[in-house]
């Protein structure tokens, strides 16, 4: 199934003192030195051939990014320096990789697969590098853009995602959003055709406080007609939004809109002035006292990647002078300048723009970390400093090239400098995520909004993993297309993205492509917008922030592999248990549940469609499913169970019933389904029972039948199976609970004993090289919490290791230098919480023992019981241990001199005995 990213929109405007000569209208502080600047600091992070890697790996550069580079660079009067970002989207043929799909997966046949956004971003590239739109790569992006326009059904004047050829059709979701809406307006406009269809579809999105939201959505009505899907569902307005909550306030897309607006009025379309009006009143009402405006869920702080944005459009309207001076005076306060900077780490880097003036400050003491965050906020934050009108610039408003290589320096950095999957900066702001997305950069800031709009085809099932890329950066304006994934070759396996090895318990994971519904664009980090993490929050709070910035569009995690970016719902699945643990980002958890829930995301994460013949089913995916849905009280958790206990034979085996059935049979996996059956597990304990080798641990896979000692993780997985039952508000008994057998209690205590031998005194394991393993400390610290001891020194250790960005390392802190890893990060979750999802605010489940026991019920339970104490002594600091030897030898000492004290006294008084 197919998911739009947010976009990540960056946008730069050229020359200040131009602009107000070329755009009809007043500017106000515009600083065309500052963003001349900070164009040749971008020009320094191009490769030779014009392109930005792409953070996450992938053969594709990140082509959304590069674009809005290239905007940035025209509108600062710089367009020389774009040069070669143009050649190589028109001259040597790359357009084509980033508006269709055909890049992803050549000679597929996905070239008939357009990716509306992307399409439309390119029209404005080409308009803006002053190349012809109508051949531009060999096609008329003109006709293109028209031709992604719906002219009839559902989605009506939307600029969607969609399959030239019918046989694809089926592959495609239309996830096109609201920044490929705009720059499709803005494109057309420029071109002297403006549809009327689009202007409206567009206005459709503003809510009557004036603000714009950046997603379509769908909603259920009794109305009849063409606009009607027929299961009765039709595309909202912003206010009929409002009460579903799916229409949040979105920064970035109000700038886009309003630049869309002000384009489309210049073109000759009327009735645009009231809107106009009230999208400018929004936005001078919702400055904040610093100056800067933010971006949307989760990137609601001010940033300069959304404030770029939101000055471009607020200085070519006009009237808002005060708003606009006071805009350009926060953006220059987060740019590296020789005035201040040059004897210090941004000595090398003058011109950049930090995405707030707090990771700025920081820079100047540290240098530069997340270089993809200052390149994706640098694009977009330049638009405020050039205020240079989006239609000026398309008409070729910006400076021509006047020469080419020549003037764009080879990329000094080692760093990639767009992403178009998971975000991969080291800071605090959001990174993009989407490979084929039209980027208006929109990091934190306007451009950030993680905005991807990808029409993603669902998966070929396999074990997918979540990205292991630091902290989200900004992004630009997305939208975001992946074709599907390559179809699966008689004989041979679907490809799969690998699954984290560091997580646990972590099922296996279905992959899903995702196809891009707007041009495409690298999506931010995590959210539509970057969450902020202040530096005074503490490790749970720092960490779910960072958790929810790894969303693309705010409601998924996407994952890339050979150049093909696919959703992770799996790793979607797992971040919303985490936050659960966390208590932490309710709305991200709302978002990314509803988002699992949808028939589209069902289908593909636990059927394997479109690639499995129907009837195809998986436990992992089904449970994880099943829990998230009941977390949520949706109403689908009832069919989702019934569906998986389908899968469970008369032994308590969950199979998979499919072409790409997980083979691979693990405990863990096999616990995730007891967890989602809780209420009837049926045989399933019993099967999990009589796997647990000899010293209380359980093996890895639950094919092993007979073992010595077992894998810890596949041990903290069982201990939390074994101990749960349907949530009551009855504390967790301290005897053998009603319904468990003997052996359950017994089988039980000895795994969590088994768990408490590992532990240093600080609460964590330690892997073969002796450092700490925080994957598997979490997860034997939840396991034993979830027993009832307590995880209170693993959370400390833990939360020890969060990293200034929110996220934690791989490894051994000190190699890590500094970059943090989302899967691990991830798995540490409910480590730093201490405690299990289990335990959180409406879980489905609670604990239903808690050690130790006070009731021998059997001789197997007394020991287990003693193996728990020892286990629980075991985990005390070595200090503590040392300190009581050293008492208990004192207090010896004292009793002997006492001893020999009174017989002396005895003596010496002829006392007798």
């Amino acid at each position: 199934m197919r998911r739009g990213y947010l976009a990540a929109s960056a946008f730069a405007v050229s020359v200040g003192v131009v602009a107000a000569l070329l755009t009809g209208t007043a500017t106000a502080a515009n600083d065309p030195g500052a963003a001349k600047s900070n164009s040749r600091w971008l020009a320094t992070k191009l490769k030779p051939d014009g392109t930005l890697e792409n953070p996450n790996g992938g053969e594709l550069p990140d082509h959304g990014l590069m674009i809005d580079v290239l905007f940035s660079m025209y509108a600062s009067g710089d367009g020389a320096k774009a040069e070669p970002i143009a050649k190589f989207l028109d001259d040597q043929g790359h357009a084509t990789d980033y508006f269709t799909w055909d890049g992803l997966a050549p000679g597929a046949g996905y070239d008939k697969v357009i990716v509306g956004g992307a399409a439309a971003k390119t029209l404005v590239a080409a308009q803006v590098s002053g190349r012809n739109p109508r051949n531009f790569d060999g096609y008329d992006m003109v006709a293109e853009t028209q031709g992604a326009i719906m002219r009839k059904g559902p989605d009506k004047g939307r600029v969607s995602d969609y399959s030239k050829d019918p046989d694809l059709a089926g592959s495609v979701s239309n996830n096109a959003n609201m920044f490929g809406q705009a720059l499709g307006v803005i494109g057309l406009a420029a071109t002297g055709e403006n549809d009327q269809l689009a202007i409206d579809k567009l206005l459709t999105q503003q809510c009557s406080e004036g603000y714009f939201r950046v997603f379509f959505a769908y909603i259920p009505t009794k109305e009849t007609g063409d606009h009607v899907t027929p299961d009765g569902h039709k595309v909202s307005t912003c206010d009929e939004g409002k009460p579903l909550d799916l229409s949040p306030s979105d920064g970035d897309a109000t700038g886009l809109a309003l630049s869309a607006m002000l384009a489309a009025k210049k073109a000759g379309a009327a009735g645009l002035d009231a809107p106009i009006a009230k999208t400018v009143a929004w936005l001078k009402g919702n400055q904040t006292p610093g100056g800067g405006w933010g971006g949307g869920v989760g990137t609601e702080a001010p940033n300069t990647n959304s404030t770029g944005m939101i000055l471009q459009g607020l200085a070519d309207a006009g009237g808002a002078d005060a708003a606009v001076d006071k805009g350009v005076r926060f953006l220059k306060a987060a740019q590296a300048n020789a005035a201040a900077d040059s004897g210090n780490k941004l000595a090398g880097d003058l011109g950049a723009i930090a995405y707030n003036p707090a990771s700025y400050e920081a820079a100047r003491a540290s240098g530069i970390s997340g270089l993809d965050t200052w390149i994706r906020a640098s694009a977009q934050a330049s638009l405020g400093l050039s205020q240079v009108g989006f239609y000026t610039l398309a008409k070729g408003g910006g400076l021509p090239p006047t020469s080419s290589a020549s003037e764009t320096p080879t990329s000094t950095s080692s760093e990639p400098s767009t992403t178009t999957g998971t975000p991969t900066s080291t800071t605090s702001d959001p990174a993009p995520t989407s490979s084929t997305t039209t980027t208006t950069t929109t990091t934190t800031t306007t451009t950030t909004t993680t905005t991807t709009t990808t029409t993603s085809v669902t998966p070929t099932p396999g074990t997918s993993s979540s990205p292991a890329t630091s902290p989200p950066a900004p992004s630009t304006v997305t939208v975001t297309s992946t074709p599907p994934a390559v179809k699966p070759e008689p004989g041979k396996p679907a490809p799969k993205t690998p699954a984290p090895k560091t997580v646990t318990p972590k099922p296996k994971k279905t992959v899903t492509p995702r196809a891009s519904t707007g041009a495409r664009v690298p999506p931010p980090t995590a959210i539509a917008t970057p969450v902020a993490i202040p530096d005074t929050a503490n490790a749970a709070s720092r960490l779910g922030a960072y958790l929810t910035n790894r969303l693309v569009g705010g409601d998924h995690v996407e994952v890339t592999e050979d150049g093909k970016t696919y959703v992770d719902y799996d790793a979607t699945a797992d971040l919303v248990l985490a936050l659960r643990a966390l208590d932490e980002q309710p709305d991200t958890v709302a978002r990314a549940s509803k988002f699992l829930l949808t028939p589209e995301a069902v289908q593909a994460y636990a059927h394997g469609a479109p690639y499995e013949q129907s009837g195809a089913s998986y436990a992992g995916p089904l449970a994880k499913l099943v829990l998230v849905a009941e977390f949520a009280k949706a109403d689908i958790a009832g069919q989702l169970r019934a569906d998986l206990v389908k899968l469970r034979g008369v032994d308590g085996k969950f199979t998979d019933v499919g072409a790409f059935a997980d083979a691979d049979e693990t405990v863990e996996r096999h616990a995730w389904a007891v967890l989602a059956t809780a209420a009837d597990p049926g045989p399933a304990v019993e099967l999990l029972l009589s796997r647990q080798c000899a010293d209380g641990t359980f093996p890895k896979h639950l094919d092993t039948a007979e073992c010595g000692s077992g894998d810890l993780a596949a041990t903290a997985a069982a201990v939390t199976a074994l101990a749960v039952r349907s949530h009551t508000d009855a504390a967790p008994s301290t005897k053998r609970p009603d319904g468990w057998t003997e052996r359950r209690v017994s089988a039980f205590v000895s795994a969590v004993g088994a768990l408490g031998v590992r532990p240093t005194g600080e609460g964590m394991v330690t892997g073969e090289g002796g450092e700490p393993d925080v994957v598997l400390s979490a997860a034997v610290a939840v396991a034993r919490q979830t027993a009832g001891l307590d995880a209170s020194g693993t959370a400390r250790s833990l939360g020890k290791l969060v990293q200034p960005d929110g996220g934690l390392a791989k490894g051994a802190v000190a190699a890590s230098d500094g970059k943090t890893d989302f899967p691990t990060s991830l798995a540490a979750a409910q480590g730093v919480a201490g405690r299990s999802w289990l335990t959180a605010a409406d879980s489905p489940l609670s604990p239903a023992i808690r050690l130790p026991l006070t009731e021998a019920n059997a001789a197997d339970a007394v020991s287990g019981a003693q193996v728990q104490a020892a286990a629980a002594q075991s985990t005390r600091p070595a200090w503590v241990l040392w300190g009581l030897v050293g008492l208990a030898g004192i207090l010896l000492a004292a009793a002997i001199v006492l001893v020999l004290l009174l017989r002396r006294s005895i003596k010496s008084k002829g006392a007798t005995p």
